[in-house]
């Protein structure tokens, strides 16, 4: 079935260049392009063509820029999802982006295989909530789980508003987490703090998306993120290196004119968990995101690691010891569980 993709752009060439990437995808009728030039145009072509599966949107745009067009889209559509392609790519929208509903932010300039490899994943998650509303209509099942972003709709129909999608993924979760950064944000003035973490969180999260990452969660100076596909742990190894060895270049003067260098600490972990909407539809606060063992675990050996460490357990180890310089750190025990872990340290 053709996927319908809006792009919403100012720039003259875009159309040109869009139409010339994925001319193979318009020939075989696998995508069909519709374009405006800002976000007020986008949605009047929205109101002609509801159809539309995903919008790919810049953010400066004149009349209506691309953030205000999130909210907007996320008051018509329940099912629509957006991706962010903008030259903006500063810490500060991509969370204003994500915070307004975006599912993924791309940079600019356009790497295009980047670019259809985002397409291919957003429009396989909306044609997964498409099937999902399609059972629960045909067969009046009251007891399943959509997307947050369904709720509205499911709502609109008389389902149940705490109807939310959920499903076991195997994949791998990183938490990375600025060592002895509450030190810092208790001595320095605030809008120092809040620009020095942003600033760490920027290396964080370039670097994750760099390697196919998830952002899913920004937790005070630590970011939580998610792994999947093929070589899922691999590229969650490769990025943290990159955030370590990024973030060990830095050096800090601080307001008592001492110096500050930042560290970081990583816990990666690789298995099976759950994926789904986590919260309470009644304020309607959901987080789409993972839990289970393999998460936990992830956080845990975080925990442990030292400031410049990336820690992995015995298991992600076997997997990664051929193609990864690994260091033993020993046997630790872990919070609920029973017996040591092995661990082991990524040095390169």
């Amino acid at each position: 079935m053709k996927a319908k993709i809006l792009v919403v752009d100012d720039e003259a060439d875009l159309q040109l260049l869009i139409k010339q990437k994925f001319r193979r995808q318009i020939r075989e009728q696998e995508y069909e392009f519709l374009f405006a030039e800002n976000g007020f145009r986008a949605l009047e072509v929205l109101a002609v063509n509801p159809d539309i599966d995903m919008v790919l949107s810049d953010i400066n745009m004149p009349e209506m820029d691309g953030l205000t067009l999130l909210i907007r889209l996320g008051e018509i559509s329940p099912i629509l999802k957006s991706v962010i392609v903008s030259a903006y790519g500063d810490m500060d929208n991509i969370r204003t982006a994500m915070n307004r509903g975006a599912f993924d932010f791309l940079t600019k300039p356009i790497d295009f295989k980047d670019l259809e490899v985002t397409m291919e994943k957003t429009l396989h998650y909306v044609a997964q909530l498409k099937e999902t509303l399609k059972a629960v209509r045909e067969n009046d099942i009251l007891r399943m789980y959509v997307d947050s972003s369904v709720l509205q709709f499911m709502t609109q129909d008389t389902f149940e508003k705490s109807l939310m999608t959920s499903e076991t993924i195997n994949g791998t979760v990183v938490f990375m987490d600025m060592c002895g950064f509450t030190s810092i944000s208790e001595k320095e003035p605030p809008d120092r703090v809040v620009k020095l973490i942003n600033k760490y969180f920027d290396v964080m999260v370039k670097e994750i998306i760099a390697q196919g990452g998830l952002v899913d969660k920004f937790m005070g100076d630590a970011v939580m993120a998610v792994f999947r596909g093929d070589y899922h742990l691999d590229r969650a190894v490769e990025s943290s290196l990159a955030v370590r060895n990024h973030i060990n270049g830095f050096k800090e003067e601080l307001s008592d004119q001492s110096g500050y260098l930042p560290k970081v600490s990583i816990g990666i972990n690789s298995g099976e968990m759950v994926s789904g909407n986590i919260g309470s539809a009644a304020l309607k606060r959901l987080d789409y995101t993972v839990i289970g063992d393999v998460v936990n675990v992830a956080q845990r050996l975080q925990s442990i690691a030292k400031p410049g460490q990336v820690v992995v357990a015995e298991a992600a180890y076997q997997l990664i010891k051929e193609a990864f310089q690994c260091n033993p750190v020993g046997e630790m025990n872990l919070k609920n569980k029973e017996n040591p872990v092995m661990i082991y340290e990524v040095l390169e």
